[in-house]
């Protein structure tokens, strides 16, 4: 299997906005975020569905998962942190982290087709990053 995006992103091939890192996992915000805070959270290996992880793995995954949650919590204060497993888009496993208010924005779709604002992805890594 050829490298997915994310591989690429965890090799330093392509750029992110990563918010945390450990040896089994990495953070960093959507491109495209649904609303502002969206964070990615993958597994350091390329796995296409996430239970096929090895356990250890996944829960490496999903302790990453939560640290992000209780940091968007922390500096954002919205009212829920929602999550989401998808998995179509990227043969990669990847767990979508965001911060919410209501049900329109839990809902609201990506716009894949609108350029990213590099400025306020920065801005909002900085803010984020732990």
């Amino acid at each position: 299997m050829s490298d997915s995006v994310f591989t690429k992103i965890i090799k330093g091939e392509i750029p992110s906005y990563k918010i945390y890192e450990d040896d089994k996992t990495l953070a960093f915000l959507d491109i495209h975020p649904k609303v502002d805070g969206h964070v990615l959270v993958v597994p350091k290996k390329q796995i296409n569905q996430f239970q096929a992880l090895p356990d250890d793995d996944y829960i490496s995954l999903m302790r990453t998962v939560k640290k992000v949650a209780l940091r968007l919590q922390e500096v954002l204060r919205p009212k829920r942190i929602g999550l989401q497993v998808v998995g179509i888009d990227v043969p990669h496993t990847h767990i979508h982290v965001f911060p919410f208010n209501n049900m329109e924005e839990y809902h609201r779709p990506q716009d894949m087709t609108k350029e990213p604002d590099h400025d306020k992805l920065a801005e909002m890594a900085k803010k984020l990053a732990f």
